[in-house]
């Protein structure tokens, strides 16, 4: 039985194009307590979206304001 290998790797700028076209969110929270004491909390959100998709999602949920 012969193996095949097939490559489906993709070059940056098609990852690129696809990530700025669909948007990517990355949401992090880390809570670090010690008997019931919060010493540290760290909260962030990234996201990375080409203007005309943010636009759109940003409009359907009302974070832009009309002109």
């Amino acid at each position: 039985m012969a193996i095949e290998k097939v490559n489906a790797s993709s070059s940056l700028a098609e990852v690129v194009d696809r990530i700025l076209d669909k948007g990517i969110v990355i949401d992090a929270w880390v809570r670090v307590s010690l008997v019931g004491i919060e010493l540290l909390a760290i909260e962030a959100r990234i996201v990375v979206a080409g203007v005309d998709t943010y636009l759109k999602y940003a409009e359907a949920v009302g974070l832009t304001a009309s002109a």
